[in-house]
């Protein structure tokens, strides 16, 4: 069987000091989340962003859609990936966290994205009535809601295009057969949905707390 990896904290890292450099201002958020105490778990690891920014320059995408934004450090990183003509729709209900995000985007000087404070759900109708497509999704909102939001962004996702949703590992409790709590079942309910569905190209990636990459047929 081939060798696994232990993935330490000092050597994430390691790997995060020898991969693309952070921004002052992607710095500067990470600090201001780590000040929040426990909220700091709504933030999407170094590494994750790194890989969004990664599939985002490799794929040519130029249209994104982020379903829960906290204060902003996923979107700025993937915002800073795109190409000039690119932009991203955040969607958060948060208006103070919200809020927190615009500060940092306007300090990074990141036009491309769009906020839209409001109840996720709604805000993916109007969009989906508006006619709206978009080459990549990002779901990593609230739990209860992850398969009304992915089935919604089935339509939303050109065709070829990414959806990508967080979480998926749910800090390795999806394998714990003794745990059997709300959350922890409703992330083992939505990947064997998604194993199941014969619309996408699926694959688990075991970084951060567990992404799952879908490419629509």
């Amino acid at each position: 069987m081939p060798k696994k990896l232990d993935l330490t904290e000092n050597l994430e890292k390691y790997i995060i000091d020898h991969s693309e450099a952070l921004t002052d201002v992607q710095k500067e958020i990470i600090r201001y989340n780590i000040s929040l105490g426990n909220h700091q778990r709504l933030q999407i690891s170094v590494s994750q962003a790194q890989f969004l920014q990664t599939l985002i320059k490799i794929s040519n995408i130029k249209k994104i859609l982020e379903i829960g934004s906290f204060t902003g450090f996923s979107a700025l990183s993937m915002a800073l990936a795109l190409p000039f003509d690119g932009f991203l729709i955040s969607l958060d209900k948060s208006s103070e966290f919200s809020m927190q995000a615009q500060s940092f985007y306007e300090k990074a000087n990141e036009k491309k994205i769009k906020q839209i404070i409001k109840p996720a759900i709604e805000s993916l109708k109007e969009l989906k009535d508006s006619g709206q497509k978009f080459d990549l999704i990002f779901i990593d909102a609230d739990k209860e809601n992850y398969l009304n939001y992915y089935e919604t962004c089935i339509e939303l996702i050109n065709k070829n295009g990414l959806i990508v949703i967080d979480n998926v590992l749910w800090h390795g409790e999806v394998v714990d057969e003794t745990n059997n709590d709300k959350f922890t079942n409703i992330i083992r309910q939505f990947n064997e949905h998604i194993k199941k569905d014969n619309r996408i190209v699926k694959n688990i990636i075991p970084i951060g707390d567990g992404l799952t990459i879908c490419i629509k047929k």
